[in-house]
């Protein structure tokens, strides 16, 4: 198992107020005085986790986790029917990370992104880059069409049986466009049909995200509450519909904006869910950026995974704490 450093519990935790209806959890931990860094969680939809304060050095890092709009412990849950989701976008959820920014008194941080989390990180970044001091992602997403057309589509040739269920679970045909068929489904009146399209979302997503190998149980959508399944499976089939409201390509032909931000990408080679090249890509037009290739899947809860994330974390501590640190909440 990957050294990481020990388990902390939070020194101070609240909930933002970001507009909309909407409270936003967050939490900080390690050393008020510390460098920050800001973890931008998976999903969309999932929240975050304890383990993840782990991947930092609690003596030099102030170490934040966000809860976006409707996931975790942020309200009102995207797991309830009744809550809109209209105001849930990518580009809110940037907002609602510049405030607490703000909220928390920090003039810049590291950014820490897994999955999805690296396609908001990257957005918020481009829209802010002069508050970014440095980003590491493993498991590389920017949300174009043409990843989420592979992850569900494409893939049927590899797992054929499991895509069947995947479109009899909705009654969707083989040229259907089968996740605004889950997106309404989803959101649907009935319990029992929402209920249904979420299980049969989580087995796709756990089938396709352990191809190659196997996945950490905490990674397993399948195995977290029933809520957070909901969650995930109402919001990532409407962000995936909608190509996460960001341009085609947008966040990969805009990388240059991120120039003299250091970069460490982390991505499997044998990730099928999400082939590297969205990686490569992006490591070519992000000047600084390192891209750090590992074998198997690369999924983020992964062993190497997490002690590349964890080694790259470290290195960009040996930046001075006091340039970046802020006033104390």
């Amino acid at each position: 198992m990957t050294s990481l450093f020990p388990p902390i519990e939070p020194y101070a935790s609240g909930m933002l107020d970001v507009g909309d209806g909407n409270l936003v959890h967050w939490e900080t931990s390690g050393n008020p005085d510390g460098k920050p860094a800001l973890v931008v969680h998976d999903g969309p939809g999932a929240g975050t986790r304890p383990e993840q304060r782990r991947l930092f050095d609690p003596d030099r890092y102030r170490i934040v986790l966000l809860d976006q709009r409707g996931s975790g412990r942020s309200t009102p849950s995207a797991a309830d029917p009744a809550t809109a989701m209209r105001h849930n976008k990518t580009w809110t959820l940037a907002d609602d990370v510049e405030r607490l920014r703000e909220h928390l008194g920090i003039e810049q941080w590291l950014l820490y992104g897994e999955g999805w989390g690296s396609t908001l990180a990257l957005a918020y970044a481009e829209a802010h880059p002069e508050r970014v001091t440095e980003i590491v992602l493993s498991r590389v997403t920017t949300s174009r069409r043409a990843e989420t057309d592979w992850t569900y589509r494409g893939l049927n040739r590899f797992f054929p049986g499991e895509w069947q269920e995947f479109l009899d679970a909705v009654g969707a045909g083989p040229y259907d466009d089968v996740v605004r068929a889950y997106e309404r489904l989803t959101q649907d009146e009935s319990p029992a049909v929402r209920e249904r399209a979420v299980r049969a979302w989580s087995r796709w997503h756990d089938t396709v995200g352990t191809a190659g190998g196997t996945r950490q149980e905490a990674a397993l959508l399948g195995e977290r509450p029933p809520t957070e399944q909901t969650a995930v499976a109402r919001t990532s089939a409407r962000y995936h519909t909608s190509g996460a409201w960001i341009g085609e390509g947008a966040l990969i032909r805009d990388a240059a904006k991120l120039a003299g931000i250091p970069g460490i990408l982390i991505h499997g080679r044998l990730d099928l869910a999400n082939p590297p090249v969205t990686a490569w890509e992006l490591a070519q037009a992000w000047p600084g950026a390192e891209l750090r290739i590992v074998d198997g899947p690369g999924d983020p809860a992964s062993d190497e995974s997490l002690a590349l994330a964890a080694e790259s974390i470290s290195r960009f501590a040996m930046a001075s704490s006091t340039d970046h640190a802020g006033t104390r909440t």
